[in-house]
């Protein structure tokens, strides 16, 4: 059976490494993106340059439809998913709770929680034996701040990423003895573009120091723990929290 994998938000960040890793282990890639076709664009390229497969497809994530229409499209390109990694996520800016507008509570909550569990009843749906499928793999990009709170700078992505790491533990005992594993990576502090976005390009100078590893991820190195999860090496692991966070 070929290898077709989903990533979304998979054209910056984390999110790019994971797809160009993926295509680098045999998986065909749908790179999904929100808004920035450009960056989905050299990242397929990247990856077709090599020989792999891969297209660009753009969906909200937070959206059913268009939720649908990317495991549609992606299979009728590719061929049907096997593992679909749940990337894409936003912090909003940083600030304390009480400085925070509820707008961008609710775009976080819909993304980073309600875009996982769209895109995963997808995957389940397509993936499972109880539903004539072949099985395959589930991983979510969590977040080391799930368990430190993030107090005065996003503590509702916080909570965001407190909820995906319940969502996994309780998808991987619905579904893995219908073929499907389901786990999650939780980064720490990682050299991503997120920092900026958040209104703080210095983030990580200012927080490495506490690291106990003493500097930052790169996302390839996330990437490398998210398809370790996907592979036959993680054949019994279903229901992890794989912390990546250099000891933090």
């Amino acid at each position: 059976m070929s290898k077709v994998a989903i990533v979304t938000g998979g054209a910056r960040g984390i999110g790019a490494a994971i797809s160009k890793l993926a295509a680098a282990r045999g998986y065909a890639v749908c790179v999904n993106y929100q808004s920035n076709a450009s960056a989905a664009e050299e990242v397929v390229g990247e990856i077709t340059a090599q020989g792999g497969r891969a297209i660009g497809i753009q969906a909200d994530v937070s959206k059913a439809d268009d939720v649908s229409r990317l495991f549609t499209e992606s299979a009728r390109a590719l061929g049907e998913v096997t593992a679909l990694v749940n990337n894409a996520g936003i912090t909003g800016r940083i600030s304390r709770l009480d400085e925070t507008d509820p707008e961008t509570m609710q775009q976080t909550i819909d993304i980073n929680v309600m875009g996982v569990m769209l895109c995963s009843r997808e995957a389940v749906l397509r993936m499972s034996g109880k539903h004539g499928g072949a099985g395959g793999g589930i991983v979510s990009i969590s977040s080391g701040a799930a368990t430190l709170g993030s107090p005065g700078e996003f503590v509702w992505y916080a909570a965001s990423k407190g909820a995906v790491d319940s969502f996994t533990l309780g998808l991987s005992k619905e579904v893995t003895g219908e073929g499907i594993r389901v786990n999650a990576v939780s980064p720490g502090l990682t050299e991503t573009e997120l920092h900026a976005s958040g209104g703080e390009p210095g983030r990580v100078a200012r927080l490495e120091s506490v690291v106990p590893i003493g500097r930052a991820a790169t996302p390839d190195e996330v990437a490398q723990a998210a398809l370790w999860l996907l592979s036959e090496e993680a054949s019994y692991v279903s229901g992890a929290i794989l912390r990546c966070a250099g000891g933090r």
